[in-house]
């Protein structure tokens, strides 16, 4: 009896160590965040890792935040576009999948609230213009999928888009092959732009405000971990503000160069705000006209 009592107890612990391995994962997804040991691999950090610029909230609904695994940003209800997007941009966000051209209304917004939908800029002479680029977001399609939905999206003068805007976006993507990785925010100001069809405030019945400018912060770091933390007073921070319009494209981006400081003076905005105070008064008044 003794003997048939031992033989129960092994099966019984068998069995019951079958049942929970076979509860746990079959593989184990690498890890997308920095190691502890200060690993120099590109990994996915925080899209909000330097700070809310604004304070977004969801208890504000023109300061309304909304964070996706691609991209954080602020929106705002009343002008039916966002005040601000941030993301992370290493190369561990690139890849090779396809533009998905999948413009579309952002289904996460609160109910009764308007979502855009892609008609909206038809023929309004103004480009359906993203904040946080598609070719950011290109690792899998359903990451270059989400930055078409029409929250990341404005209203944006086609050559401002095109050229301009391209070509500084372009330049952010060049960084990261040297050993980089960047935090980036872009936002919108004012209203009032002039695209192919002349100058207007705003598009689809009021309900879009037309920017009068984008600009856009670029935070250059050597890959590591603890980012906030890694920034000195020598980290590179390029800051552009590009008016709404098509002659905005008759001069290069450098052309726009200005501080975080103006950029602050202009938003009412708290950028870098979780860069210690000492480092954010020697960067934020720094001007990069993005020649090296």
């Amino acid at each position: 009896m003794k003997d048939l009592n031992q033989l129960k107890t092994i099966v019984l612990a068998f069995g019951l160590g079958i049942l929970l391995n076979g509860c746990l994962p079959t593989r184990i997804p690498k890890s997308t965040s920095p190691s502890s040991s200060g690993s120099t691999e590109p990994t996915r950090d925080d899209n909000l890792a330097l700070g809310n610029p604004s304070g977004a909230s969801v208890s504000d609904p023109n300061n309304y935040l909304m964070v996706k695994p691609e991209y954080v940003l602020a929106y705002n209800q009343s002008r039916g576009i966002a005040n601000w997007v941030s993301w992370h941009l290493s190369s561990a966000w690139k890849g090779d999948s396809r533009r998905t051209n999948d413009f579309r209304p952002d289904a996460t917004l609160p109910s009764g609230w308007y979502a855009a939908k892609p008609s909206d800029y038809t023929n309004t002479g103004f480009d359906r213009g993203h904040l946080c680029p598609s070719d950011d977001r290109d690792a899998a399609p359903e990451e270059n999928a989400a930055t078409f939905l029409l929250t990341n999206i404005v209203p944006q003068a086609p050559k401002h888009n095109r050229e301009t805007w391209k070509n500084l976006e372009d330049y952010e993507r060049q960084l990261l092959p040297n050993g980089n990785e960047v935090y980036v925010i872009a936002g919108t100001w004012g209203a009032g732009g002039t695209g192919q069809n002349g100058y207007a405030t705003t598009i689809a019945n009021g309900r879009l405000t037309v920017p009068s400018t984008l600009w856009k912060i670029i935070v250059v770091l050597p890959t590591g971990s603890d980012d906030a933390a890694r920034i000195s007073s020598n980290t590179r921070i390029i800051a552009v503000n590009i008016p709404n319009n098509q002659s905005a494209a008759d001069k290069p981006w450098r052309a726009y160069v200005t501080s975080v400081d103006d950029l602050e003076s202009l938003t009412g905005y708290d950028f870098l705000s979780n860069v210690p105070a000492d480092i954010q008064r020697i960067i934020e008044k720094r001007i990069d006209g993005g020649n090296s």
